[in-house]
């Protein structure tokens, strides 16, 4: 078990590597399509405006489900099978959304997208198990620099095909993508037997809870992720609302070119993981907040010019990137051997500020226009800063310090 040629993990090499990056990327990009095709969604199907963000918070319902129900038996059972079969039956649901004929039939399928995208944490966490543990902080921000590029580039994505021919082509183009995807894992994957312990399913599910308990880290940077995320969609789910309606009245292709704009930001930050592995943390993180917070200020100045919301999108997925890989590359040093366990505590929070962003950003918006979006989310980015500054003594230094990480067994 200790030597390097047994049972410890493997190095990835580069191009299974971007195959976790890219195959992560359009999992999560499932989950964000409809963010910018709220409107059209809505009225095909007769949802008022008010309500239209129920259409993601269904979403992120089945993800934060999926968190705790699918994402921790990868600590269990055989990775492989496990991602491959996930993505299939994605394909099947993606097919559902195309085809929804009323809301509930949407809504129902939304939620199954996002119960089953979390392959994409599936991918991060067998990822993390692979890399060598010196370089699991690069190889984690590799692989979620293409979740952040898939959430960010969805919105591109589905603008150009909702006004080439119509929003349901988004999701059934998605689902022959996603099917390809799952035909190279299951070529690149590596073969697993059983990867944990002997032990039954209601146990399994109950120590995600437990390991929440045990460990700091992993409490601390759960809450961050929560707020870092909320604050995000607060501003994602509603933006289409301003820029579709006049004096803008951009079309849902112009709308989805801001996700470039983020994607460039995304891009800056990948080195997040790199510093993280250095030992900087504490620092990253801060940085990052302090980014996320600053950036509402030009994003509140949008009625005087499009192009204050590109420089906010920019700063604010830079710091979102960043924020998020640091937390990730310290919570895997924890317990390396529950990085499937870890995931799940730590992205059910995730799912939870999603959720609340966007189903509450767009009530918030319906009554107090853009204003009332920015002030809530400028109120998160700075209680997510006063938190992060609050819990720097109570973070472990083992989680901020460099260090070889223990050989998975």
């Amino acid at each position: 078990m200790g030597s390097t040629t047994g049972a410890a993990p493997s190095p990835l090499t580069r191009p299974v590597t971007l195959l976790f990056a890219v195959a992560s990327g359009l999992a999560v990009a499932n989950a964000y399509f409809a963010h910018p095709l709220l409107d059209v969604m809505a009225d095909d199907l007769g949802l008022s405006r008010a309500v239209a963000g129920l259409i993601v918070g269904a979403t992120q319902l089945g993800y934060g489900l999926g968190l705790v129900l699918l994402v921790p038996l990868g600590d269990l059972l055989d990775r492989r099978k496990l991602i491959v079969g996930q993505s299939l039956l994605s394909v099947l649901a993606l097919a559902c959304v195309g085809l929804s004929s009323t809301a509930a039939m949407l809504l129902a399928s939304m939620a199954a997208v996002g119960l089953l995208a979390v392959v994409t944490q599936a991918l991060v966490a067998y990822a993390a198990t692979l890399a060598r543990p010196g370089e699991r902080g690069q190889v984690v921000g590799v692989v979620t620099s293409g979740i952040v590029l898939g959430i960010l580039l969805a919105r591109t994505a589905a603008g150009l095909l909702t006004d080439l021919s119509g929003w349901r082509t988004v999701y059934l183009v998605s689902a022959a993508l996603t099917l390809v995807i799952a035909g190279l894992l299951y070529k690149a994957l590596p073969r697993q037997g059983r990867t944990g312990p002997r032990i039954s399913y209601p146990r399994l599910i109950a120590s995600v809870f437990t390991l929440f308990l045990k460990e700091p880290v992993l409490r601390i940077r759960a809450v961050i992720a929560m707020l870092i995320f909320a604050d995000i969609t607060t501003l994602l789910a509603p933006m289409v609302l301003p820029l579709a309606a006049p004096p803008f009245s951009l079309s849902h292709t112009e709308v989805g070119l801001f996700g470039l704009a983020g994607a460039a930001g995304a891009l800056g930050a990948a080195r997040a993981g790199r510093w993280a592995d250095r030992g900087h943390g504490q620092r990253t993180t801060g940085i990052a907040l302090a980014l996320m917070l600053a950036a509402w200020l030009p994003i509140s100045m949008l009625p005087h010019s499009i192009l204050w919301l590109v420089l906010g999108v920019l700063v604010i997925d830079f710091g979102l990137q960043a924020a998020h890989v640091t937390n990730q590359g310290m919570i895997y040093r924890v317990r390396p051997e529950a990085q499937n366990r870890l995931t799940a505590a730590y992205m059910v929070f995730y799912s939870i500020g999603s959720a609340a962003g966007s189903s509450i950003s767009t009530l918030v918006y319906a009554r107090a226009g853009w204003n009332g979006v920015c002030l809530m989310g400028a109120g998160i980015g700075a209680l997510a800063l006063l938190f992060w500054a609050a819990t720097l003594r109570a973070t472990p230094a083992a989680a901020t310090c460099q260090t070889s990480a223990p050989t998975l067994s």
